[in-house]
């Protein structure tokens, strides 16, 4: 397992709630760890590429309205 961590800009967001939902929902597609931080409008997600793509991981994200965009 060799886990990679990338950070993202996170369009949006409306409130903390929406992080939350964000690190939640990645956390279901096997993210290892997933920090959302609405006031920066940032996401850092530690994940193996070999069980989860980087490709998931942003569909995820905007599956629920919000843009992602690697920093």
């Amino acid at each position: 397992m060799s886990n990679i961590t990338k950070k993202y800009k996170v369009e949006g967001m409306s409130c903390e709630s929406c992080a939350k939902m964000i690190e939640i929902d990645l956390e279901d597609v096997n993210v290892t760890k997933a920090l959302c931080n609405f006031a920066k409008a940032e996401l850092e997600a530690t994940f193996d590429p070999n069980t989860v793509s980087e490709e998931k991981i942003i569909q995820t994200v905007q599956k629920n309205g919000y843009k992602l965009t690697e920093k």
